[in-house]
């Protein structure tokens, strides 16, 4: 009797202790998604990141496409902030490995701005910049090199919004769903993430103190009469130098170079120079190169790679003039207000457009001139050295971006053309004058600016140059 009793106890006691095991294990992985801050990670994307998919959906193509690739993101960085929870705080080279899978996003929606330029460009340039705001995650103190998450999601955004201003403007009266995407990405990050990251994470992310660890994978020893493995990658948006001090670390590159030779003589390594090795002594010298030498250095024939000249209009809605050298007759005589225009590559040549059309971008271009008669959205400068552009007409917007010696020519009508300038030199803007013989007077815009900070704000004012 009193054994099958002790018997019953102990197979109590064991069924006991298994389902204890199992309601701990249950525990620890159903506590994370329970956490506020998880919850409300889940609302946020599920407000501002399901209204941009929606967005995109009507649009489709790229922009769907990178909007996927967003969407991703925001589903790894929630992955992320579940494991943080049960994770101690790494080093920087753990918190490099810890943060991959976000980083792989990044550079993934990057490799779509790469290549040939997209109609959907400003799109995808607008995606790719907002991804690094997901950086925030990435904060472990002040030391660590990077603002605050609160002002790295604003200053992230801050970048991206060139790119999505881009959008707005060219889509304006043009397609309401480009203009509801574009405003749908603001406010994604601009209040979204931010408040989010306000509310839950101001600090950034808290790191358990009894979780498992993250360190880097140990590196494969090579096999024997293996060739040696390739370099490091470049370092990406979360790798960071280790903490070790650069007194300790071995000297690399120039520095190593000036080390070596201040460890030595000055006069260490050098050769006695006799008389014979003189130049004003040597007989194979003279002062002058033989006809010979010189139709030999003539017949080599420089060698570039140009790409085929193109000028064509694509589809019924896009004209391409690629690639134009020393052409000074080009002519676009029958366009409309829906078709746009893309010159790429051209150098030395002159194009003329008569008529309305939508859109304008000029590209990597050198020493060319664009006359055109009006344009409904935009008139874009990119990548640019020494180009003329004239208007005979309207255009709402001319914006010119990272490009150097840009002469603009306005007529009365497009006196109030908005001018949009970045990373741009030498812009100069001719309009005619008020008086009857109607010359023109330049105006050079300014790329210097004074920033003062006065009574609590920042006041900028371009700087003025004077010859007195």
């Amino acid at each position: 009797m009193e054994e099958n009793l002790i018997k019953r106890l102990e197979s109590a006691i064991t069924r006991l202790e298994s389902l204890s095991l199992g309601s701990q294990s249950r525990d620890i992985d159903l506590d994370a998604p329970t956490d506020p801050s998880i919850i409300a990670f889940d609302e946020f994307v599920t407000e501002f990141v399901g209204k941009l998919s929606a967005a995109a959906a009507k649009i489709g193509g790229q922009v769907k496409d990178v909007t996927d690739v967003l969407t991703e993101a925001f589903s790894v960085q929630k992955d992320l902030l579940i494991q943080i929870k049960q994770t101690k705080k790494p080093d920087m080279v753990g918190l490099g490995e810890f943060l991959k899978p976000l980083n792989e996003k990044l550079m993934k929606a990057i490799s779509m701005t790469e290549g040939r330029r997209s109609d959907f460009f400003n799109h995808i340039k607008a995606v790719a910049e907002s991804l690094t705001a997901l950086a925030w995650i990435a904060y472990v103190g002040k030391d660590c090199g990077m603002s605050m998450p609160i002002a790295h999601v604003e200053e992230s955004w801050q970048a991206a919004e060139f790119y999505n201003n881009k959008v707005l403007v060219e889509y304006r009266n043009k397609d309401a769903n480009h203009v509801e995407w574009a405003r749908a990405l603001k406010e994604l990050y601009v209040p979204g993430l931010r408040n989010f990251v306000k509310s839950h994470y101001p600090l950034g992310p808290v790191w358990s103190t009894t979780g498992s660890a993250v360190s880097a994978p140990p590196k494969a020893a090579p096999k024997p009469g293996a060739p040696a493995p390739p370099p490091p990658p470049p370092a990406s948006l979360f790798t960071s130098e280790s903490s070790q001090p650069s007194s300790s670390r071995p000297k690399e590159g120039m520095a190593a170079v000036f080390q070596e030779i201040g460890s030595k003589p000055v006069t260490a390594g050098l050769r006695k120079v006799t008389d014979d090795m003189k130049t004003k002594n040597r007989a194979d010298r003279a002062g002058f190169v033989s006809a010979g030498e010189k139709e030999v250095r003539a017949s080599v024939p420089s060698v570039s790679k140009v790409a085929p000249p193109k000028f064509e209009l694509q589809m019924g809605r896009k004209w391409v003039v690629e690639n134009q050298i020393g052409k000074k007759d080009l002519l676009i005589d029958q366009c409309d207000s829906k078709q746009t225009v893309y010159i790429f590559g051209c150098k030395d040549s002159v194009l003329q457009i008569k008529g309305k059309v939508n859109n304008i971008t000029v590209d990597k271009c050198t020493k060319m001139g664009v006359v055109f008669t009006d344009v409904v959205a935009a008139c874009e400068i990119v990548n640019c050295n020494s180009v003329e552009v004239q208007c005979q007409g309207t255009a709402p917007t001319i914006s010119v971006d990272n490009s150097a010696g840009c002469q603009l020519y306005l007529s009365k009508d497009s006196l109030e053309a908005s001018i949009t300038t970045a990373k741009s030199s030498e812009i100069n803007v001719l309009v005619p004058a008020s008086g009857p013989d109607n010359d023109l007077v330049e105006h050079a815009l300014p790329q210097q600016y004074i920033h003062s900070f006065k009574d609590g704000q920042f006041v900028t004012t371009p700087v003025s140059h004077s010859g007195g």
